[in-house]
């Protein structure tokens, strides 16, 4: 039996009676050697079948146990791990969970800052919970005296100390790593105890300073199992690459048994229709090691859009042919390897299409279910995401198995990050404690990847080891390197904070500029793919110039794509104390006294619930495979390019359509059997185009027929080419004829049946009567100021350009006066040096035309415009909104190619997007006219004079602003208007950028830092 034993005394440095839980030395007492994910199975059927639960072999622990919660170590039930200790009175608590979630202590998230105070490898001892827990199991006689039994964890916690029966069997570390115990020593028939002491703090949790909620207890699955004593398979290392051409499969298994008698084990494959295509048997002696090799013809390969899986089972028969244990495990041929500088899978240059993504649940915090992890998988491959990061530490063992079956890629992280010591530029002195580079965390940092890389060795979506995360390089990291390249010749593997160094097998930066990105795609000579293991930081309203990163990294070979921050808001669902529901952050649950981060871990593509975002449509725009382009898209050529590295197009249908002024005028369907990586061009039949019209074709490719992940009818690739735009500057107007008076109050102009009043003290439109109906409840206002995004909280604008929040409240008027048919307001701008005029220019039909123009003074420092429109005011029951211009989600100058100029309606009270730290929403772009009407069809429409913003929401910019700070506002706080709804109506807005959230700008194209803006539009009443 092989366990490790790591408890070393540190000695004259840290104490000769250093605990365990303050000791890196000390991490796996009792803990048998890491090894592969699998379970045995009395028989070749039971192995088959593969239903861990259903394995008499195996005993599920998870349920409810006996639990008792202690603020720290000195006030703990120190003797409670004894057979006859009372715990009769104690809770219990359900296991797998976070007991942060069953009742006790509270969450604390946070990033990069450590909960506790600093000083490796000390934690505290007045404020370090502790979890003991205790629970029964059985076992029969035959069980105990015929078989080795052992204890697994999926996870170790932070620190956690083990007895079965009073007797201690070892103390193990690393929340997100797998423990195992050889109880068989501890156990008796009938009834056994299990009692676990689990710490929240340890000098591991130096290694643990990952950004996400810390959160504490046995969250993962515990089970027992148990062995034949003659021997069992105590690991197996699959091989299954490719040969030099990519077509046959090379075949190598190597099997390390634990027996005290010769046995024959047999290892054979089956195809995904159950056919054996290979199979051999061999006599192997006593705590042997088997090496099976072969080579397979014309093998099934597996790839993220063919994840072609092979079973393999091996068992262990006596003398008598009789099985002493089976196993089995999914196999899937591929090769990875590094060639021309760039990431190849099969054979083929790989884009990356990836998220990272931690461990998340809306309800249970880090106790993942299958549920939620196939709704995960459905809705990334939904959304053409094809890799996953496991930031930052190995997720639960299930996850590989689905990613197998499914198709997804894996970056597979160690479970180390210790950003709280520092990443760059560490001191000398600083290098004598921090982990990746004091030798006296060198074991428990090569341990953690060594567990790693072991327990996952045989999953072929694991394409690429990462040795961690956020953490200085130094010898650590490096020795970990090697060894992970001696064990493992089959992927490759990436460290970020080794840069271009030695230890990285991939250029993995995190959040680079463009300019970086650019310059290396540029650079001659470069060895290694540059992949970003972070970028695009999806934190609140994000992911803009999505499509813009991609065209640069589209333009080079070596640039390969990366994975977003990240894939969900570790957000937890709460309720206030009206019964409304919110997504919880950091700082809440009374948190407040500890270290947090905010809001910052929300950055997510989908909400805790898994819900999409409206940025997410832009990803699986930018993401798609199925790709179309065409020079001349008028004549209706259209180059179809398929760059699935395995699957041709015949599975997808696709469909067109050509619109005239956003409705259909006709429409098409056609099949087209594209290779994979292959492209070809196409006729559609379109009719004349009337180049006087906005005319735009529609192309979508759907999924013919559906499975448990890709439903029948599923848009997998869309794209919209503009054939004709009209020239809305020349739009056809009625004759500006309407009657004008005067009286001391107001200017009121007539026509049509309508009426409107401008205010002669403000200059302001403050209403708007059809057949004596007012279509306004308020004044036409300016608008310069939205509520700030995350984006713009982390580049400052909410403090840079703080003078436009009041521009338009506080500007004066400086003439109010006819001019013409028209009527000229002009504005002095106080808190900005600048002159704004507003032109009115009633139209005989009863409509009005609104001209509007801003000029900054000469050489007046003017800062960064947030928008530049206005805001129109109206009862809250005109509440049906209808647009024609890009949507149907909502969309920015620098996110909306997944957005489709067309024609599109909805509720107001739909159009706001409920981030889960309130801040701007419901844009749409390229608009050309918009409306809001009532249920009696009164209500109004704006025509623009060039393409405008529109959003029509139920609420102001000034109820979603929290003004300076965040003040830990969240969507409970936000209440619409009851009174009114507003229609805003904009030439342009400020980009969203997300490059980071923390000082990154929106790229300079959709920026606002002209010196002067002018534009015009027309506001049409409707009636029934």
């Amino acid at each position: 039996m092989k366990t490790i034993s790591l408890l070393l005394t540190l000695g004259v440095t840290f104490g000769a009676k250093a605990a365990e839980w303050e000791n890196p030395r000390a991490f796996a007492e009792g803990r048998m050697a890491p090894r592969a994910t699998f379970y045995p199975y009395s028989s070749v059927n039971e192995a088959l079948d593969a239903n861990v639960w259903k394995s008499s072999r195996v005993t599920c622990l998870n349920g409810r146990w006996a639990f008792c919660y202690s603020p720290n170590p000195k006030s703990r039930p120190a003797d409670f791990y004894k057979t006859d200790y009372n715990v009769s009175r104690w809770d219990s608590i359900d296991v797998p969970s976070n007991w942060e979630f069953q009742g006790y202590d509270i969450p604390i998230y946070t990033n990069t800052t450590y909960v506790f105070p600093v000083n490796p490898p000390y934690v505290p001892h007045d404020d370090n919970p502790v979890g003991s827990y205790k629970r029964t199991f059985t076992l029969d006689s035959a069980t105990v005296n015929n078989s080795r039994t052992f204890l697994h964890f999926d996870g170790s916690t932070a620190g956690m100390y083990v007895w079965v029966n009073g007797k201690k069997v070892g103390y193990v570390q690393s929340q997100k790593n797998p423990a195992e115990f050889d109880i068989t020593d501890f156990i008796k028939p009938g009834g056994n105890e299990l009692a676990c002491e689990v710490y929240r703090w340890t000098d591991g949790s130096y290694l643990e300073d990952q950004d996400f909620w810390r959160l504490s207890g046995i969250d993962r699955n515990v089970y027992l199992y148990n062995t034949d004593k003659r021997g069992r398979i105590a690991d197996f290392f699959v091989k299954a690459d490719l040969d030099g051409r990519y077509r046959n499969g090379l075949f190598n298994v190597d099997v390390k048994l634990d027996s005290s008698e010769p046995l024959t084990l047999s290892a054979t494959l089956y195809d995904a229709g159950g056919r054996k295509v290979y199979s051999t048997d061999r006599k192997v002696g006593a705590n042997e090691t088997v090496s099976f090799k072969s080579t397979l013809t014309k093998v099934n390969k597996w790839n993220y859009d063919s994840p072609y899986l092979y079973r393999l089972v091996l068992d262990l028969r006596d003398a008598s042919g009789k099985t002493v244990e089976a196993t089995s495990t999914n196999v899937g041929f591929r090769k990875v390897e590094i060639k021309n500088s760039q990431l190849h899978v099969n054979g083929i240059p790989l884009e990356v299409h990836g998220v990272n993504m931690q461990e998340h649940h809306p309800d249970n915090g880090h106790t993942i279910d299958e549920e939620t992890m196939i709704k995960d998988i459905r809705t990334m491959k939904r959304h053409n995401i094809n890799a996953v990061r496991t930031s930052h530490y190995p997720q639960p063992p299930l996850w590989y198995d689905l990613c197998d079956r499914y198709g997804l890629l894996l970056v597979d992280e160690a479970n180390i990050e210790a950003h709280g010591l520092g990443v760059y530029d560490i001191s000398d002195e600083a290098k004598k404690t921090h982990p990746g580079h004091a030798e006296m965390w060198r074991d428990a940092v090569l341990d953690r990847e060594i567990s790693l890389v072991e327990r996952d060795k045989n999953h072929p979506s694991v394409i690429i080891w990462s040795l961690g995360n956020e953490t200085s390089n130094g010898k650590n990291f490096i020795d970990s390197y090697h060894w992970i390249k001696k064990r493992d010749n089959t992927r490759p593997v990436q460290f970020e904070q080794a840069g271009e160094g030695e230890n990285t097998d991939i250029v993995c930066p995190m959040y680079p500029p463009y300019e970086w990105i650019a310059d290396y795609g540029k650079r001659e000579g470069v060895t290694r793919p540059y992949i970003m293991c972070e970028f695009a930081h999806a934190m609140g309203n994000s992911t803009g110039n999505f499509q813009d990163l991609f065209d640069l990294i589209r333009t080079y070979p070596t640039l390969q794509g990366g994975f977003i921050w990240d894939w969900v808001d570790q957000g937890f669902r709460m309720k206030d104390e009206n019964g409304r529901e919110y997504w919880s952050y950091g700082g809440d649950y009374g948190a407040t006294g500890y270290t947090h981060d905010e809001n910052f871990c929300i950055n997510g593509l989908v909400n805790p619930d898994r819900k999409p975002h409206p940025g997410l449509s832009e990803v699986k725009k930018v993401y798609q495979d199925i790709r179309f382009s065409s020079d001349n898209p008028i004549s209706g050529e259209v180059t179809v390019e398929n760059l699935f590295p395995s699957l041709s197009t015949e599975p997808y249908e696709f469909f067109w359509e050509l619109l005239c002024d956003g409705n259909v005028v006709t429409e098409g369907r056609f099949e087209l059997k594209v290779a994979a990586r292959s492209s070809k061009t196409i006729r559609l039949p379109l009719p004349q185009i009337d180049k006087g019209a906005d005319y735009t074709l529609d192309i979508y490719a759907c999924a013919k027929k559906g499975d448990e992940i890709i439903p029948t009818g599923h848009e997998v690739a869309r794209e919209q080419f503009i054939l004709a735009q009209k020239d809305l500057g020349a739009t056809s107007l009625a004759e500006a004829k309407a009657k004008i008076i005067h009286d001391c109050d107001n200017w009121t102009a007539e026509a049509a049946g309508a009426c409107m009043t401008f205010d002669a003290l403000s200059g302001e439109l403050t209403a708007y009567t059809i057949d004596g109906k007012n279509l306004l409840s308020g004044a036409m206002m300016p608008s310069f100021w939205r509520a700030p995004t995350d984006n713009d909280f982390g580049n400052n604008l909410h403090v840079k350009s703080n003078a436009w929040r009041t521009a338009a409240q506080n500007r004066r008027l400086v003439s109010f006066a006819r001019d013409g048919n028209s009527l000229k307001a002009v504005y002095r701008l106080q808190e900005v040096p600048s002159d704004y005029t507003v032109v009115y220019t009633p139209l005989d039909d009863g409509s009005l035309s609104v001209a509007v123009a801003w000029k900054a003074d000469d050489g007046a420092f003017t800062p960064e415009l947030p928008r530049f429109g206005m805001i129109i005011t109206m009862p809250r029951s005109f509440n049906d909104f209808a647009w024609y211009g890009r949507g149907p989600q909502e969309n920015y100058s620098d996110r909306k190619t997944s957005a489709f100029l067309g024609r599109y309606s909805g509720k107001v009270a739909d159009m706001r997007w409920n981030y889960i730290r309130p801040q701007e929403t419901g844009n749409h772009t390229d608009v050309r006219e918009a409306s809001l009407t009532d249920a009696t069809g009164y209500g109004i429409k704006v025509l623009g004079l060039q393409p405008l913003e529109v959003s029509a929401l139920d609420i102001l910019p000034s109820a979603l602003d929290p003004g300076l700070i965040k003040h830990q506002q969240h969507s409970n706080d936000i209440s619409p208007s009851l009174r009114d709804v507003y229609l805003y109506v904009d030439l342009a807005q400020r980009g969203l950028g997300g490059d980071n959230s923390w000082w990154a700008l929106p790229y300079e194209q959709y920026r606002l830092v002209g010196k002067e803006y002018s534009y015009s539009f027309v506001i049409k009443p409707i009636k029934p």
